[in-house]
């Protein structure tokens, strides 16, 4: 008699040690409440910074499993503002970014690594100017909250580097001093906030 009230209870223990984890949530960009920076050295003396005021794209997220999350954006180039149009037009140009043939930069991750439950790293594939790259995101997390109409919504901070000559990004001019207009390293900052995809 006892096997039968053992064995049913065995089965719920095994079943809730080795159920999947809850679904991750996804998510949409709020472009209205993310920005996409760069910075970039000039004459080795100064920064500018830019950003890119066009993009959109998905991502799924699971605190619970938070190596099963997974990100794709796409930036419209075109978008790119350093506030100078001059510049701007420059980057737009066939020197830089050749916006006519590559008007879209896209990252897709591919991996998560160094989950915590405040951060973690994103590996993904980079796509600009025609050239495919790795890249890693250090990724930290804002929260989570509702906004006033109930809408879901959490938040990222993100960071990396690349150096702009692996995209075929390598117009520059040398100075006197042998340092260059515009340096090879840029560094990306993003603050991303994501609103969720409600199903059906």
């Amino acid at each position: 008699m006892k096997n039968y009230i053992l064995i049913p209870l065995f089965v719920a223990v095994f079943a809730a040690c080795f159920a999947p984890s809850a679904k991750a949530e996804q998510y949409s960009i709020d472009a209205a409440h993310t920005t996409v920076g760069f910075k970039v050295r000039h004459m080795a003396i100064s920064t500018v910074a830019g950003q890119f005021g066009e993009f959109a794209g998905t991502f799924s997220y699971d605190p619970a499993n938070v190596a099963a999350s997974k990100v794709e954006a796409v930036v419209q180039v075109p978008s790119i503002s350093t506030q100078n149009k001059k510049r701007d037009d420059h980057l737009r140009g066939a020197d830089f970014f050749e916006v006519e043939k590559f008007p879209a930069i896209k990252f897709v991750s591919t991996k998560i690594t160094d989950p915590t439950p405040q951060s973690f790293k994103v590996h993904g594939d980079l796509t600009m100017r025609g050239v495919t790259k790795p890249v890693v995101l250090d990724v930290s997390l804002g929260g989570a909250a509702k906004d006033p109409w109930g809408n879901e919504k959490i938040a990222f901070s993100a960071t990396t580097k690349i150096n702009r000559r692996d995209f075929g990004l390598t117009w520059s001019k040398a100075l006197e001093t042998g340092a260059l207009v515009v340096g090879d390293e840029v560094a990306i900052n993003l603050e991303v906030q994501g609103a969720k995809v409600n199903a059906g």
